[in-house]
């Protein structure tokens, strides 16, 4: 007998991590319920589309039972990559040279999050329930969220990402700024807002680089398109830097001068952009991080082991961890649930301190004045 049966599991977040988790160990028979914050499933726009990887994403999705509703829902040629110079010059294009590297089919977070939530009992995912306080009673817990709703739970599991509100229940420990500050937006209907560079993107996704900067532009199947310029400035530019980013000239001449030499086709994107843009400074746990587990308390993701998105491997992890997580709670050979949630930190500290560093590297360098050829270097 497993060390979850009859026991109540709260995971906190509704992300990819949490909802896969939840499917993993629905699927044996476990009482689950996930607390997400957002009002509803569509209270959040969605951004950029996600490179899954075999031996992560995909590998917890087949765990999952839910390859078929992933190939049914993927986006064929989204993985196309365009490689630029600022110029927009193409100094590489799938298109014309594919690559021959491990499959990493994308899907809009969009359809993801549905394949994943019809995966599930209805009446898992308990809506608009932001969380509060955790509260000790008796072996696990009293769940406490900010619209007064107190729930019990013998297990908690932290999915609740990068600002997550329960890590400081397992440990202080915070993450670092990475050095580079990216800019979201998005532009809508992008074939007819911005035809240029709807033709440049193709379906796909432009990164291009130059003086120290990345802009990284990705298709979406709604045919809107997003996209990030990143650049390296001091942690606080964010609060000092006076844009009101909400006014979109505002930010448009912040580009011009800080992409100052960039070609005016760069430009289409910010004349055209739809609703707010949305400042993100980078952080990441440090890589020799560690903490004590508990019996009744664990967290995957980005409350995990926060990273910059420079090597595409955020949702991959959440979704590896759920996968791993739960073969340690279902796996019999462990005595008990500390035993299985020690043995499962241990391995994801490590795995995850490794990918850090990788990222860590991958994020100074595309923000460096080699990008360009580590890049090239690394399609190979």
């Amino acid at each position: 007998m497993n060390n979850i049966n009859n026991k109540k599991i709260a995971i906190i977040g509704g992300g990819p991590g949490g909802l896969t988790l939840a499917r993993l160990l629905q699927m044996h028979g476990a009482d689950i319920k996930v607390y997400e914050r957002d009002e509803h499933k569509d209270a959040r726009a969605k951004g950029a589309t996600l490179d899954l990887h075999e031996e992560s994403g995909l590998a917890a999705l087949d765990a999952a039972g839910l390859m078929e509703a992933f190939w049914a829902n993927y986006r064929p040629g989204a993985d196309a990559l365009r490689i630029a110079d600022k110029h927009a010059s193409l100094l590489h294009d799938d298109e014309a040279s594919p690559r021959e590297d491990t499959m990493r089919p994308e899907i809009d977070r969009g359809p993801l999050q549905n394949i994943l939530l019809e995966s599930l009992f209805p009446g898992t995912v308990v809506w608009d329930s932001q969380f509060a306080v955790l509260t000790p009673n008796g072996t696990g817990w009293n769940v406490g969220f900010k619209n007064g709703d107190v729930v019990y739970a013998d297990l908690v599991i932290a999915a609740d990402g990068a600002n997550s509100k329960l890590r400081p229940y397992l440990t202080p420990i915070k993450p670092f700024y990475a050095g580079v500050t990216a800019i979201e937006g998005a532009v809508y209907n992008s074939e007819v807002a911005s035809p240029n560079m709807h033709k440049l993107l193709n379906g796909g996704k432009i990164f291009a680089f130059g003086d120290e900067k990345t802009l990284i532009v990705s298709s979406k199947g709604d045919g809107s398109l997003v996209f990030y310029p990143g650049f390296n400035c001091q942690e606080h530019w964010l609060r000092d830097c006076g844009i009101d980013f909400t006014d979109k000239a505002q930010v448009l001449a912040w580009f011009k001068t800080e992409y100052k030499g960039w070609d005016e086709i760069w430009l289409e994107l910010f004349e055209n952009a739809s609703g707010p843009f949305f400042a993100r400074p980078q952080y990441c746990m440090p890589l020799d991080q560690t903490w004590e587990p508990q019996p009744n308390l664990s967290m995957l993701g980005d409350a995990a082991h926060l990273m910059p998105p420079y090597a595409g491997e955020g949702v991959n992890m959440a979704m590896l961890d759920a996968l791993e997580l739960s073969q340690a709670l279902l796996n019999e050979d462990y005595p008990d649930i500390l035993s299985a949630i020690a043995a499962f930190e241990k391995q994801m500290r490590a795995r995850a301190s490794e990918t850090a560093e990788m990222t860590m590297y991958s994020t100074t360098t595309l923000h460096s004045e080699g990008a360009i050829g580590f890049m090239m270097g690394v399609i190979g």
